[in-house]
């Protein structure tokens, strides 16, 4: 699937915007803060209905403006010309409209018509950073492979929040008897969390066995040396990637009942996916902490590279986003990156200085400044 044309009305710098796009790359270029992210940000939201610069949606709304829209059209393929035309109003603090070839959906119905792999320079954090930026990472590639599970996601984030507001009004009870009431509602929260958690759980593991000679591989594309890069499953209940979903739940509920007098002392739910983290490493030492700046952007990129590879195995064709991407690399590189995405279908890339993006990525190029995005003359 590619993008054949973005709209834009009221989204970040943009008053309007209108972008005539095809398959191959694409590539703009401009000076810091003009609004070349703005662009792949905008396609991003509307392929996954969130933003990997922001966890707010009012900053994506026009300074001024009470909403903003976005739209795109998605074609199936180079040699298949049904298209969709995908549109979504963002509106700060209301529920945010949708609709597909004009017609009324709900937001999340959008979720699967297009996918994008996107990396940044804030992916480092998932190296570098904290495990909620590791669950995201793999949370966004599970929804992205089966678009279903954001709506158990969002369940269990809500039974997560619920079950978190009753342990932290019994916290403290260590020594006192809970409720059968209270009791009894901790048991139906045990269940609901221990079900979608479960859910949770086994997807990753499924994507994570699925991505592990995936990332090595492009790990070794990139930056080829001993060190083989892997990843691992942390779990906070000790589960496998052998159980199935049954089992796993059943596991979660046990580890529940197993840590019910230490969560009720903290007020705090320790058990669940909201817990587990996933262990980078390159050789025998963990990444985060002992991999420098080149082998740490090197596995970044390896796993949004690795994602790529997984989406089109599943029978995807992802558009991929390289937002300011090239400058971090040196020479070769480069090089080694444009040959392991020359067969993509669709690369958007952006860029502050045209010379950083290699000549053999040749296709269209537009500059944007203040906002406005234009052709280049000299586009190849």
């Amino acid at each position: 699937m590619f993008v054949t044309h973005l709209s834009l009305a009221d989204f970040r710098s943009y008053p309007h915007a209108e972008v005539a796009l095809d398959a191959g790359v694409t590539v703009f270029t401009g000076a810091n803060g003009q609004g070349k992210t703005n662009l792949v940000e905008a396609l991003e939201f509307i392929a996954t209905l969130g933003s990997h610069r922001v966890g707010s949606e009012t900053p994506l709304v026009r300074a001024g403006a009470e909403k903003a829209l976005v739209r795109a059209r998605v074609q199936a393929a180079r040699d298949d010309d049904r298209s969709l035309l995908l549109e979504i109003e963002i509106t700060p603090g209301r529920a945010n409209r949708a609709s597909v070839n004009r017609s009324p959906r709900r937001p999340r119905e959008l979720l699967g018509a297009l996918r994008v792999v996107l990396f940044s320079p804030d992916d480092l954090a998932v190296v570098k950073g904290d495990p909620s930026e590791r669950r995201r990472f793999i949370d966004e590639l599970m929804v992205a492979r089966w678009p279903r599970l954001a709506g158990v996601r969002a369940d269990f984030e809500k039974v997560l929040r619920q079950r978190s507001t009753l342990l932290k009004s019994l916290s403290g009870r260590t020594y006192r008897p809970v409720s059968a009431e209270a009791a009894a509602t901790l048991e139906i929260w045990d269940a609901q969390l221990a079900g979608f958690g479960a859910e949770i759980v086994a997807a990753r593991l499924a994507t994570l066995k699925a991505l592990q000679p995936l990332v090595a591989a492009a790990y070794a594309d990139l930056a080829p040396s001993n060190n083989v890069a892997g990843l691992e499953y942390r779990s906070s209940s000790g589960v496998s990637a052998e159980l199935g979903i049954a089992e796993l739940a059943e596991v979660l509920t046990a580890t529940m009942a197993e840590r019910r007098g230490e969560e009720i002392a903290r007020g705090q739910c320790l058990v669940g996916p909201h817990r587990d983290d996933l262990a980078l490493t390159l050789g025998e030492l963990p990444a985060k902490g002992y991999a420098s700046h080149g082998e740490s952007w090197s596995f970044a990129l390896a796993l949004r590279l690795a994602s790529f590879a997984l989406l089109r195995a599943d029978g995807i064709e992802p558009v991929l986003i390289l937002d300011d991407v090239f400058a971090e690399l040196d020479e070769t590189r480069r090089a080694r990156l444009a040959e392991l995405i020359s067969d993509a279908e669709q690369v958007l890339i952006t860029a502050a200085v045209a010379a950083d993006v290699p000549s053999a990525l040749t296709g269209r190029r537009f500059t944007v400044s203040a906002g406005v995005v234009e052709p280049d003359d000299d586009e190849n």
